[in-house]
């Protein structure tokens, strides 16, 4: 165990949490909504330190990036838990583990192992994704600013529910984010992810003041969050971040304990797709459809392909120094080819 970032203590050996929204009040001996925070003594601690369930080398394109150092290879890393209990969760097998099962597993990894392992496998980042990242941050932020110190980027892959206090010491060491957008109400997040909207709205509107590269990822879940009037809300937020953010439209299928609603329909993902460009955002894409034309970048001036996908693989077809061989037109991003 390490002692946590981000608390206080109160009386009767009681702490309050302040890493996330939730801002757990800890009693002595027990852990937070995570799981991965414990009071022991009147001293909170995080028991995911150094203890990852998860190292691999992704392509970026999957955190979902499309716009930050396409084509480059991220070292992804987890520790269990969440701070969320979304229903439709697709790695609810580590993410709730903790909470469910009163589990915390993971194999020790320094910060200096993760940076080196990420440079040896040629990386050019480095993602804290799977689970929710907000519960390791004591550990992100130490590979972090290591990972910064070797030449790596470094991404976080969040529903947005930390708190300003985390986000403020985060933000120096951070150069993207892929934030899930969830839904745009209040009464979604309470039911299906026992959070709130309204944090998370702000953590992306400090994000982009803060010049972290930022794109949004909505999973389209029929019946709950697809209504048109509801997306066309979504899409004008994610607009007014600025017509250059990213927003990364998926497929829901049935998964964890959402297992009573049917695969998004394509045509479903397609109008979102619209809908955000009726919006002005100049990239809207299809996700969890490979082949569909929505997975490519068009030019916003021209309207002609530059960079074409399929699933995680993408090829540059139009993209010099970051500008459209159509017309010149610079496309929005970092590192883009």
């Amino acid at each position: 165990m390490k002692e946590a970032r981000f608390y206080e203590r109160l009386e009767d050996e009681a702490v309050r949490c302040a890493l996330c929204c939730h801002r757990c009040v800890i009693k002595e001996g027990k852990a937070g909504i995570c799981g991965v925070r414990r009071n022991e003594g009147g001293t909170l601690y995080s028991l995911v330190y150094g203890r990852l369930v998860a190292a691999n080398v992704d392509p970026i394109e999957k955190k979902p990036l499309f716009h930050f150092q396409p084509g480059s290879r991220s070292y992804s890393i987890a520790t269990a838990g969440c701070n969320f209990r979304c229903l439709f969760c697709q790695n609810a097998d580590i993410s709730q583990l903790p909470r469910e099962h009163g589990a915390v597993l993971g194999s020790k990894a320094s910060p200096d192992r993760v940076v080196e392992e990420a440079l040896k496998a040629g990386c050019a980042s480095i993602s804290y994704t799977y689970t929710e990242p907000t519960v390791f941050m004591e550990y992100a932020l130490e590979v972090a600013s290591r990972a910064r110190a070797a030449g790596l980027t470094n991404v976080f892959v969040t529903n947005g529910f930390m708190s300003p206090e985390a986000l403020e010491a985060l933000a120096p060491v951070l150069d993207a984010a892929n934030v899930d957008l969830k839904s745009f109400r209040d009464r979604f997040y309470r039911d299906q992810c026992g959070a709130r909207l309204e944090p998370v709205l702000e953590t992306l509107r400090t994000l982009k003041r803060l010049g972290v590269w930022v794109e949004v990822t909505t999973l389209i879940i029929p019946g709950l969050n697809d209504d048109p009037e509801e997306l066309k809300e979504l899409a004008a937020f994610v607009a007014s971040l600025g017509p250059e953010t990213p927003w990364h439209v998926t497929r829901f299928h049935p998964t964890y304990k959402l297992t009573d609603r049917r695969s998004t329909p394509v045509q479903t993902l397609q109008a979102a797709r619209r809908t955000g460009r009726e919006a002005g955002l100049h990239y809207v894409y299809t996700g969890n459809i490979p082949g569909d034309e929505g997975e490519n970048t068009l030019c916003p001036g021209c309207g002609v392909t530059v960079l074409r996908r399929f699933g995680f693989a993408m090829h540059n077809v139009g993209l010099r120094r970051g500008h459209c061989t159509a017309c010149g037109r610079k496309i929005e991003g970092v590192g883009l080819p």
